[in-house]
Formats: C-alpha cells, structure tokens, sequence
C-alpha cells in the first residue's frame, strides 16, 4: 500500500475536523428552514421525451430559495398499486443529473428516483445569482464578501431538502422509506440532504466534497475542485489578515457540522489516496454522525471509481 499524506487510520477514526463553527450555526440553519417552510414550491412536471417500457420520465421544475427555477430528473414505476420508497441522487461538481437510463435500475426496483441538478452547473437548474464580491470561478466562495445567507450553497443545501420534502409528499411514495447517495460535491450534498431533511432513511455518500475547509487550506491541497480557496486569499487576502473570519462564515456551509443532524443509516466510501476531498476532511463529517453508520475504506484508491462500490450502494438502498 503506499503511504498516506493525510493521517494514519487511528487519526482518521478520532478526527473532529479544523474548520470553525460560527457560534449561531444552529440558529442560521433553523432560521434556513424556517425559510424553506415558507417557499411555495409551484411543482411542475413535464413528460420527457427519454422514457422506458417499465418507467414513466419527467423533467420535475421547483422553485427554491431567492425564487430560483431548481430542475431534477423524475422517474417512477408505471402502474404502481400502492406506495413505494424513493432514492435522490446528488451529482458531482460542475455537472448535471446522469443520463435516464443511468437511474433505471432503481426504477426496476419499484423505486421513484429524483436526481437534482444544481443551481448554476452543467444542468438545467438556474443560478439567480444578485452577489456582492467575487463570482469569476468556484461557488464555495459566492457570497462570501456578502451577507452569509447569500452563500451559494446554503441555496443548494435547502434545494437538496426540498427536493426531498416534494418526493415524500408524493401519493405514491412511502415517506419513511427514502434514501439518498453521490460522490464528491454529490455527496457532500446527500450528508446534507439527510441532516435538514432527518426522514431520509439510508444516505450513501461517496468522498464527500464541502468538508473542513480550513484543512484543505493546511494541506496545501486548496486546488482542483478547491482551487477557489486559494485563488480568493491571494486576491483578496494575501496576507491572511481576515483568515479566522473567512474560515468561519465557510462554516456556515461546511457539511461537518451539519452531520450532528442526521438520523439516517450512513454507508460512506473513502479512497485514502484522495488528494482532492481529503481522507480526514471526509472523517470530520463522518465521525459527527451519532446514527447507525460504516465506512468503507479503498487504500489504494484517490477521488476516482471505487471497485464495487455503486453495487454495495445499489444493494444498501435496495434495502430500504
């Protein structure tokens, strides 16, 4: 096995994570929901033109927070006679919802599936934007120079558990019976999902993005799907006077404290070679979470395919 950069498994297991947590965190986030309460979500659902012998297909539009048009790819069972589990996918960094046939399998299950695209990325989901300070490149820092309910993803947090409430509330989805996996941001997004949306049942993330920050910053390894961090010190900051204060409102939308929040049975993969989402930023959410939980570790493996892992994930939600 070649040797770890980040931390020796025993570290991995006990790390509580760098990043500070704003003191009114749980305040910011039950006021967030609070606000989610209050969005009338105006449900559309357009037949899409991709549909299966087994499958009804839907383009499903939402309005979310700041009264963005938020889009997700829809699939359920035809002729479903009586109420069914659901699964919500998350898609990586600067992509979009898989392709329709990629989420048949669930639906051959009995499954209603509902695959988010994220505001402002490579899917159909519209970025209203109105920001003060930097938006040339990368959403962990929009909004940062403006009132932290701006943040980019304090949006896509909330759009990931109305998504949820919408699917639950369908007649012919089982509330209690709903489940939610992804990779990287995808899976940064479903810890998130499952901590404001606590009915999720089983969540599946894989090397979750929009962990610790200030340990990414450490590690020297702000680049790639982090280069944003470091890109907005040396612009902005080059001597790192406001350090302490921009970690923290980062903390705001740093996924590790919102794991305290999530009641679901937790499968997690992690490859220890992973230069981009790092193997201990993944374990300061992880080692938050208090519900039913495993971790499965890749040695060899950086932020890529795991071997087997989307079977494990299929054969873990098929369970629910």
């Amino acid at each position: 096995m070649p040797l770890l950069f980040d931390m020796p498994r025993e570290k991995l297991a006990t790390y509580q994570g760098t990043n500070p947590r704003p003191a009114d965190f749980d305040a910011y986030w039950d006021a967030a929901l609070a606000e989610l309460a209050a969005v009338d979500p105006k449900v559309e659902l357009e037949p899409a033109a991709f549909q299966a012998p087994f499958a009804e297909c839907f383009h499903l539009w939402f309005q979310g927070t700041g009264e963005a048009r938020v889009h997700a790819k829809l699939l359920r069972p035809r002729n479903a006679t009586e109420p069914h589990p659901a699964v919500l996918h998350f898609h990586g960094y600067a992509g979009r919802s898989p392709d329709w046939s990629e989420l048949l399998g669930y639906v051959a299950l009995g499954y209603t599936v509902a695959a988010l695209d994220c505001r402002g990325q490579g899917g159909l989901s519209e970025d209203v934007g109105g920001v003060r300070g930097w938006t040339l490149r990368g959403h962990i820092v929009r909004g940062l120079d403006d009132n932290v309910d701006k943040l980019y993803y304090r949006h896509v947090f909330l759009d990931t558990a109305l998504l949820a409430r919408i699917v639950m509330d369908m007649e012919d989805v089982d509330e209690t019976r709903v489940g939610a996996w992804g990779a990287s941001q995808g899976g940064g997004l479903t810890l998130a999902c499952a901590a404001l949306e606590p009915r999720i049942k089983r969540a599946a993330p894989v090397y979750p993005f929009l962990c610790d920050y200030q340990r990414v910053w450490e590690l020297d390894l702000a680049k790639d799907a982090y280069l944003e961090l470091d890109e907005w010190f040396r612009r902005f900051d080059p001597l790192h006077e406001r350090e302490e204060e921009v970690f923290t409102r980062l903390g705001y939308i740093d996924v590790q404290h919102l794991a305290p929040r999530i009641r679901a049975e937790v499968l997690m993969g992690v490859g220890l070679n992973d230069t981009v989402c790092p193997p201990s930023t993944q374990f300061a959410a992880y080692n938050k979470i208090t519900s039913s939980k495993q971790v499965l570790l890749y040695p060899d493996f950086k932020h890529e395919s795991l071997p087997g892992h989307a079977d494990r994930i299929f054969t873990f939600l098929s369970g629910l």
